[in-house]
């Protein structure tokens, strides 16, 4: 995300929530050192877009939305993909969010995507009394597959 992202990535977040972030809160948290922004562009043009910080053990999505227009063609999961990507054993071996209440699409996407609800976080909005579920993925060691010939070998042997 780079600042000439801005105007596209406002659009979406002003059309994805109902209380969006402003300007300066992007402008604010991508200034930190630890907090990361990344977009999906299609056709040169944006369609979604995640702010995540770096910690020591985790990373932490802060904001997270994708085009109205084009959500359910799988640019969120490919998103969440490439976070969970960056995951190792050990080193960052959990992702963190917190989905408010109300927002059943976005926990039932995240669910989908491999997140548990891990807690309950209560009165955790500045703009409401809502409150929010902390949710986390956590690092999976890919599974490496035998072939039948390879597992018969080993049988065999």
């Amino acid at each position: 995300m780079i600042r000439r992202d801005m105007a596209e990535v406002l659009q979406i977040e002003r059309s994805s929530f109902e209380f969006p972030w402003a300007e300066d809160d992007f402008i604010q948290c991508l200034r930190q050192r630890n907090c990361i922004g990344m977009v999906a562009e299609h056709d040169e043009r944006i369609v979604g877009f995640m702010i995540y910080q770096l910690h020591r053990t985790r990373l932490h999505v802060m904001n997270f939305a994708v085009d109205p227009t084009c959500r359910r063609l799988a640019i969120g999961s490919q998103m969440v993909a490439k976070l969970a990507s960056k995951l190792s054993p050990h080193r960052r071996s959990q992702i963190l969010l917190e989905v408010r209440e109300t927002n059943l699409d976005a926990q039932l996407f995240f669910r989908k995507e491999g997140f548990r609800a891990i807690s309950v976080l209560r009165d955790f909005y500045e703009d409401t009394t809502e409150d929010a579920y902390l949710m986390q993925y956590r690092f999976q060691q890919p599974v490496e597959t035998e072939s039948g010939a390879e597992i018969a070998a080993r049988l065999a042997g």
